[in-house]
């Protein structure tokens, strides 16, 4: 039998706040996005499989008291990426290392794509990554917050100079649904590919996950 369910924004300033949810008697559970990926995993009891080997949890089942974390978003990239690589790029670049990249290096990992992650801190960062890496990687997952809206003309320090036909681009922003990034990179004849196919469907594994808990 159907029930009712609403799927409402929780605005929380600090993480903590958390807590005030997990005392309301009819949540059923909730999405987390930036920047509580990877601090929300110390307030739950449990988590799946996968969202232990990442390290980052954008779902959470609130189950008899028990609230689990689980990770849709490497479901929702890995069907964005098998939809649209082909044979031909098979080494990866990952702009960032926040919880959305951790979900996608271990999308990647499990087809056996080697990946570098670029991020501030990393061997090979945002002030040093050259054209000459860029062209070896044949695929480029663009995971930061850079360009969201409504900073929509912002754009990371990328050399776009390395980029050619042969190259897919993932930005995972789906707000604006041509970010700076895009742009830039499809001026370059790369293929170009924004977050809002993966926005779906981990919305589809998460709401799976919920229903589960009412069989």
């Amino acid at each position: 039998m159907l029930k009712n369910f609403s799927y409402d924004i929780f605005d929380l300033n600090e993480i903590n706040e958390v807590e005030n949810l997990f005392a309301s008697p009819d949540l059923l559970g909730f999405n987390v996005t930036i920047p509580y990926k990877e601090k929300i995993i110390d307030y739950l009891d449990e988590l799946s499989d996968e969202a232990e080997k990442i390290g980052a949890v954008n779902c959470v089942l609130i189950q008899d008291g028990k609230k689990t974390g689980y990770n849709t978003d490497a479901y929702g990239f890995e069907k964005t990426l098998l939809l649209h690589k082909t044979p031909s790029q098979d080494k990866a670049l990952i702009l960032g290392n926040g919880g959305a990249a951790k979900a996608v290096k271990y999308a990647l990992d499990k087809h056996n794509i080697p990946s570098i992650t670029i991020s501030r801190n990393t061997e090979i960062n945002f002030e040093n990554l050259d054209k000459e890496t860029v062209a070896k990687h044949k695929i480029i997952i663009q995971c930061t917050p850079v360009g969201t809206f409504p900073n929509v003309k912002d754009c990371l320090n990328f050399p776009f100079d390395g980029l050619s036909s042969e190259h897919l681009i993932i930005d995972l922003i789906y707000n604006p649904n041509y970010t700076q990034f895009i742009i830039n990179a499809s001026e370059k004849g790369a293929k170009t590919v924004n977050g809002y196919y993966m926005l779906e469907q981990q919305a589809e594994k998460a709401w799976e996950i919920w229903n589960f808990q009412k069989k």
